[in-house]
């Protein structure tokens, strides 16, 4: 099952498509490929997704609905090995860099042709770059991650199989972001110089007209039911024999309406696939062996659920009107209003009530799972009701008149709207567990789940929202996350797009970025990013509640099945085949 996100950077696909696993219950893992006998070619793998598409457009994409699919269909230059996760080749066979980091050279594959049998040339690795990731009028998030100090690289043509890009400053993920999926020049000039890109690759696109070099293609949408892929011919990897991958022929991706449904088809047969809730486990782990499939059970997920409030201070230049209610801005943008909230979550009850304890709290930006760039050390916000109001009561917020109301220093009672994603039925109960929560503050909280694709539309493009409880998709590189911290960024939520950072807290965010990134030395980049945490602890722009634990089921039907702490259960997905 597969519970949409918001896309935070790069690899959203493995890291909330398929969730990431520390250990599993089969023992040993083996990164030996085995080669399947005559005749293993073949089979589906069916997945549930709980939302389909917004697009087929992996640029202009920012939720993983739909880099689910564009990460099947597209490549980028290098990938991150799911097993030692190192930077290996991939569009690219090899690179070399210069003395001061500033120039990056790489030598194309000479054996990758595009889906619909076009050869891929540097002129395609030029073209994304330089007219679709750099273009100012394409509001793409990987624009947010290229972006140091306001400039982005230059990337130019040596000959047509050699692309060099020139920094401006070093960058020391640099190598790991050049994952970014190519796009094809010949088929997408011509709509960018018409300026229809931005509207290009929808729904409603013919499936052979989206071309890609990935091991798949889009074969067929049938809106609101499924999304089927299926084998690309011209795929240029190879097994060890020379044999042309993937080995699966499709991949089916049914449309369910929650978790619930997802979790039905499963037990049905009908998915191969199920990402587990705490609510799941006791009731899935003892049919295992009768059902023949495989529970894995894991640590803290990477990704996050948040609150997160409106603090968008501009207008609607078609309304003229604010976007945030002035009387409700007030209380949004006052960290202290934050800190009080944050001390009146139950965080132990989600993991107990949701989970089924099978979950931890967190309070740092980036998941224990992340590894070396995880802070442990931030500011922790226990549990307090009392202390809560304490805090409300010091900036005006309480219940003057003993109805049982918060109002501030106006008169005016503390009410807004509380949005999440209805299709994710665990993160709908931790909302509703928040809200009672706020409600023994005095506040009214009016909770609305919406389809998530309708509620990224309000925090990407309408900004008509008041509260939100969503998630985002983590990682081990905090550079990823640029578009998300960045003031400037596409995915900056609660206030985008800034022109000028509107808090010094966000302007120091700013400068940890563009100076974290820049810096080679491990520790000293550690340090850097030590102190973004401590930041984000400290004025919480999202607060916290608790990370699941990874927990996946999938079918004793895959060979080459490996699943890792990283790269989940198919990051591997090419070698995949289905055994006797």
């Amino acid at each position: 099952m597969v519970s949409p996100e918001l896309k935070a950077g790069f690899f959203a696909f493995f890291l909330l498509i398929f969730p990431l696993i520390v250990f599993s219950q089969t023992g040993k893992q083996s990164s030996e490929i085995q080669i399947p006998k005559e005749g293993k070619y073949g089979g589906q793998l069916v997945l549930a997704v709980t939302s389909s598409p917004k697009s087929f457009n992996p640029i202009l994409a920012k939720e993983t609905s739909t880099t689910a699919i564009t990460g099947l269909i597209f490549e980028g230059l290098t990938k991150t090995d799911g097993v030692t996760l190192e930077v290996k080749p991939n569009l690219a066979t090899s690179w070399e860099v210069s003395e001061d980091g500033l120039v990056w050279t790489f030598n194309l594959r000479k054996d990758v042709r595009w889906s619909d049998g076009k050869p891929f040339t540097s002129d395609d690795v030029v073209f994304t770059f330089n007219q679709l990731i750099c273009n100012p009028d394409i509001p793409s998030s990987a624009r947010d991650i290229f972006t140091i100090e306001g400039k982005t690289p230059k990337v130019e043509k040596i000959d047509k199989f050699t692309v060099k890009f020139i920094l401006s400053c070093k960058f020391a993920p640099f190598l790991r972001s050049m994952s970014q999926e190519i796009l094809p020049r010949h088929v997408l000039e011509e709509v960018v110089s018409k300026g229809k890109f931005n509207y290009h690759w929808g729904l409603d696109a013919k499936p052979n007209d989206i071309i890609g070099t990935g091991p798949f293609k889009l074969d067929s949408l049938l809106s609101g039911e499924r999304v089927v892929l299926v084998k690309n011919p011209y795929y240029w990897r190879k097994d060890d024999l020379g044999n042309s991958l993937p080995y699966l022929s499709k991949i089916i991706y049914i449309i369910v309406q929650n978790q619930d449904i997802a979790l039905l088809k499963f037990q049905e047969g009908e998915i191969d696939y199920f990402g587990m809730r705490g609510q799941d486990f006791p009731f899935l782990k003892p049919k295992e062996k009768e059902s023949n499939f495989t529970v894995y059970n894991t640590g803290p997920a990477f990704g996050t659920n948040f609150l997160v409030f409106n603090q968008n201070r501009d207008k609607n230049p078609q309304t003229n009107k604010f976007y945030v209610n002035p009387v409700k801005l007030k209380w949004f943008t006052n960290v202290e209003f934050r800190k009080a909230v944050a001390s009146a979550i139950d965080k132990e009850s989600i993991i107990n009530i949701v989970m089924n304890g099978l979950g931890s709290v967190q309070n740092s930006s980036m998941s224990p799972s992340a590894g070396f760039f995880y802070n442990p050390n931030v500011v922790k916000y226990k549990y307090d009701i009392n202390k809560a109001k304490e805090i409300l009561k010091l900036i005006g917020i309480y219940d003057r008149n003993g109805d049982g109301k918060a109002e501030d220093s106006q008169g005016n009672i503390i009410e807004f709207n509380l949005f999440t994603n209805a299709d994710n039925t665990e993160r709908v109960k931790i909302a509703n567990i928040v809200r009672k929560d706020l409600e023994r503050l005095g506040f009214k909280v009016n909770f609305i789940p919406l389809a998530f694709n309708q509620l990224v539309s309000k925090l990407d493009s309408t900004y008509d929202w008041d509260a939100v409880m969503i998630g985002l998709t983590g990682g081990i590189e905090p550079h990823f996350g640029n578009n998300v911290w960045q003031s400037s960024g596409h995915l900056h939520m609660w206030y985008p797009r800034q022109i000028v950072a509107a808090t010094d807290w966000e302007a120091e965010i700013d400068r940890i970025f563009n100076q974290g990134v820049q810096e080679l030395e491990k520790k000293k980049r550690k340090a850097i990013y030590d102190r973004w945490q401590e930041i984000v602890a400290q004025k919480l722009p999202f607060i916290y509640t608790a990370l699941p634990a990874s927990i996946f089921a999938v079918r004793n039907k895959f060979g080459n099945l490996n699943p890792t702490s990283y790269g989940g259960a198919f990051h591997n997905l090419e070698e995949i085949y289905i055994r006797e």
